[in-house]
């Protein structure tokens, strides 16, 4: 069923309600967080990775495909480290990507990349969770946050030990993350309003960043020309999911990915 205009902010004001009528229980989730390991490095595994760092992602559903993959997730993340890729993202979100908290405490107890918890995080309460659960980085979405939030979350994240991924959908929500010291910036080439697809935009995005920041193209990349694209235009990661899933071949569609800048020079 195709979703109304608006999806962002419906599911973004839901989840703040449901928030204020069940609050999480800070206490219990920091005592687990004190007795949890150390947090993998998410930027630090984007960095060290050679350009483009893939960050393949588990992911069953989305308001845009409807069902994608019924895949184990741990299974799924186990191919992803196989192929190469630097960090897995976890979809946890259940109502319209049939994603669980299990899945992200599976995944993260079965490889040893960085596991970065997908959600739509709008309290500090949900990072906190997010680190009890497993979760070594977080995606931050500026869309769903104010300046003063967005600042207080990566400073929490940080005191965490959480690593964050900042995703920008317009020049507006850019411009608010580039004043703040978030060093892990995306950009999503999907409108999560209206669900629709820019890639120009979103290439246009990526070119702003600085290059001290590792940029991030999100949404839009499902053969190796999508990912030179984004490479072209500063992006040293791609996040991938629903061409992954898809696959018949996970792995083998990861290391096209992860070699579609040497199929390029190969060419010149």
């Amino acid at each position: 069923m195709p979703c109304p205009m608006g999806f962002l902010s419906d599911l973004v004001a839901r989840r703040r309600r449901d928030l204020e009528e069940h609050p999480l229980d800070d206490s219990a989730l920091m005592a687990r967080v004190m007795a949890s390991p150390p947090a993998r490095d998410f930027e630090g595994a984007l960095r060290a990775a050679k350009t483009p760092a893939v960050i393949a992602e588990v992911k069953r559903a989305s308001p845009s495909a409807g069902t994608i993959a019924d895949a184990d997730a741990s299974t799924q993340a186990a191919r992803y480290e196989a192929a190469g890729a630097a960090a897995v993202s976890v979809l946890t979100e259940a109502t319209h990507f049939d994603g669980a908290l299990g899945d992200l405490r599976a995944v993260r107890v079965s490889v040893g990349l960085p596991v970065l918890r997908k959600d739509f995080l709008v309290h500090p309460s949900q990072l906190i969770e997010s680190r009890a659960e497993g979760a070594d980085a977080v995606l931050l979405i500026a869309s769903c946050l104010n300046e003063q939030e967005l600042r207080s979350a990566l400073s929490i994240a940080s005191d965490l030990g959480l690593g964050t991924l900042v995703e920008t959908h317009t020049e507006a929500d850019l411009d608010k993350v580039l004043s703040l010291e978030a060093p892990v910036v995306g950009v999503n080439a999907r409108n999560l309003e209206s669900l629709e697809v820019d890639v120009d935009r979103a290439l246009a995005q990526l070119r702003r960043i600085p290059r001290d920041r590792v940029a991030v193209m999100e949404s839009g990349i499902s053969d190796p020309a999508h990912v030179r694209a984004a490479v072209q235009a500063g992006a040293s990661a791609v996040l991938v999911g629903e061409a992954l899933m898809r696959s018949p071949d996970p792995g083998a569609t990861l290391r096209a990915l992860r070699n579609s800048t040497n199929d390029r020079e190969e060419a010149v």
